[in-house]
C-alpha cells in the first residue's frame, strides 16, 4: 500500500495570507493549479485558496457580476462599461488572500495511507489535501491528479 509520502507532490508551493490575490492567480495560471495552501510565518498550514473561492468572492461583492461557479462570461452578457470591469479585476487583484482563503482546511501526515487521503477528498468533497509533518509544516500536498498517477503506476 502506497504511503501519502509517495503520492505527495513535494514541495508543496504556497503562498501566505498577507498575500494580493494576483499572487495566487498568476501562481494558478503559471502550474495549471486550481488550488494552493496558505501558510504562515512558520510555514504551519492555516487555508488554502482555489479557484473556486476566488470566483465565490468576486460574486459576492461584485467584482465580476457577469461571471459564475464555472469562471466564464457569457458571450450575450451587455458589457457597456469595459472600464468598470477592468477597475472590478485591479480590485480583486489587490485583496488579500486571507480574505478569500477557506479556513477550515484537513492536513494528513506523510505516513498515512493513499486510501486514508482518498477518504478526505470523498468525505469533504475536496481536490487536494496538504501534507504536514509531526510539527505541522507543510512538506507537500497531494492533489486528485496525484492519486491519478499513483492509480496509473500500480
Amino acid at each position: 500500500m502506497h504511503t501519502v509520502k509517495d503520492i505527495m507532490s513535494s514541495p508543496a508551493i504556497s503562498v501566505n495570507e498577507e498575500q494580493p490575490l494576483q499572487d495566487v492567480l498568476e501562481l494558478l495560471a503559471k502550474h495549471r493549479f486550481s488550488g494552493v495552501p496558505v501558510v504562515d510565518a512558520d510555514n504551519k498550514v492555516i487555508g488554502v485558496i482555489s479557484d473556486t473561492d476566488i470566483i465565490r468572492y468576486s460574486q459576492t461583492i461584485n467584482i465580476i457580476p457577469l461571471s459564475n461557479l464555472s469562471g466564464w462570461i457569457s458571450p450575450y452578457a451587455d458589457i457597456s462599461d469595459l472600464a468598470s470591469v477592468r477597475k472590478g479585476l485591479e480590485l480583486l487583484h489587490k485583496t488579500k488572500i486571507g480574505q478569500v482563503m477557506t479556513k477550515k482546511v484537513y492536513t494528513i501526515g506523510e505516513d498515512a495511507t493513499g486510501s486514508d487521503v482518498a477518504q478526505i477528498m470523498n468525505r469533504r468533497k475536496i481536490n487536494r489535501v496538504p501534507v504536514v509533518d509531526n510539527n505541522e509544516k507543510l512538506v507537500g500536498i497531494v492533489t486528485r491528479s496525484d492519486m491519478v498517477q499513483c492509480m496509473v503506476k500500480l
